[in-house]
């Protein structure tokens, strides 16, 4: 395909209007059509899958197909150096609008040129723009009461740092840098096959376009430290193993002063050896004797809040009998849960002989009843 000539849509055999779908359908089907491994040999065929290939990189990015659409209509791109086609009112040539683009040194060079300042622009303003911190996730391990009531707790969270006596150039104070010969000082490299380009941020500088003459000793030219910093975290009421708060501003900083990460903290909330939770309804377990479970009788449960209640035990309460203590759960919200006491029989392991004569007697009462 001539460069003064090149129709990316008679390419990749779609109409001017196709929508990207339909680009990436015809390139792909193309691409394994004319691929150098599937055509060992064939120089034809390798010059199509190069034609394909440059056709899609321009057609699949929403701004360079407009650049280029744009520049199409003008006649930038048709046989004849860009005159205006009869059939299309309202386009003059570019010779009839007051200049050529032969004036500027050839089609290809405009579109080329065009094309390589933007990319380049855009890549230098990647890399000098600054970049917003990274976010960190820490997990927070929190007694059962604190996830119950809420409260703070001070946590001590590693987290990559600026380096201060460089400020984050990588160099020793009040030493030179050097241009970044392996990205020509964009912080950036593409890495693409085909068609398809990826920019990362270069290897070599760690994406800021100059490498230290001298490292800096502390961070040894990497521009950041590994420190720890102390932050204290708000627990809200009702907090459940697997809960997330997100604390904004709180995560690592940006290259060149730009804005923080977030701190996200997710919490796991440690067992109680007294009460579990079922959603916001707190479960305890309680022991009673055989007499008070047959007499029935009034015992004091402590509550999650740090209380005590008086709960009634009626006569002839059975082993794993329920009670609702209600109001005495997690309240979340306008919604409040409760505390379910379930009663558990207590065997006593040894008896004084007194004791053991008075529950042989009941044995035999009991037996009697049956």
């Amino acid at each position: 395909m001539s460069p003064a000539t090149k129709d990316y849509y008679k390419a990749l055999g779609v109409p001017e209007k196709a929508a990207p779908e339909e680009i990436k359908k015809a390139y792909r089907r193309l691409a394994k059509r004319y691929h150098p491994d599937a055509n060992p040999g064939d120089a034809s065929a390798s010059e199509r899958f190069k034609d394909v290939g440059e056709a899609y990189a321009v057609l699949s990015d929403p701004a360079k197909r407009k650049r280029y659409d744009h520049m199409r209509r003008l006649g930038a791109f048709a046989p004849g150096g860009g005159r205006r086609d009869p059939a299309r009112p309202g386009f003059g040539s570019a010779t009839e609008q007051g200049f050529s683009f032969d004036d500027l040194g050839g089609l290809s060079d405009i579109f080329s040129s065009f094309m390589n300042r933007s990319g380049r622009k855009a890549a230098r303003d990647a890399s000098r723009e600054p970049r917003r911190g990274n976010n960190v996730e820490y997990a927070v391990d929190i007694d059962f009461r604190t996830a119950v009531t809420g409260g703070r707790v001070a946590i001590t969270v590693p987290m990559t740092e600026e380096c201060a006596p460089c400020a984050g150039n990588g160099a020793s104070p009040n030493t030179p840098t050097a241009r970044c010969e392996e990205c020509s000082a964009s912080g950036t490299v593409s890495f693409g096959q085909g068609g398809f380009a990826v920019k990362r941020p270069c290897p070599a500088c760690l994406g800021r376009g100059r490498i230290p003459t001298d490292p800096c000793r502390p961070c040894r030219g990497t521009g950041s430290v590994r420190q720890n910093r102390k932050i204290e975290v708000t627990v809200p009421r009702g907090a459940e193993t697997g809960s997330k708060v997100r604390l904004s501003g709180q995560g690592e900083g940006g290259a060149k002063g730009a804005t923080r990460g977030d701190l996200i903290i997710t919490f796991k909330v440690k067992p109680h050896r007294f009460f579990t939770r079922e959603g916001r309804d707190i479960h305890v377990t309680v022991p009673v004797n055989i007499a008070q479970a047959t007499m029935g009788t009034r015992i004091r449960v402590k509550t999650v809040h740090g209380k005590k209640v008086v709960l009634k035990i009626p006569a002839g309460t059975q082993p794993g009998a329920r009670f609702r203590v209600r109001g005495h759960g997690i309240r979340k919200g306008s919604r409040v849960g409760d505390q379910i006491v379930e009663v558990q029989l207590e065997v006593p392991e040894a008896l004084s002989e007194e004791a053991r004569e008075a529950i042989r007697q009941f044995a035999e009462v009991a037996e009697l009843s049956y």
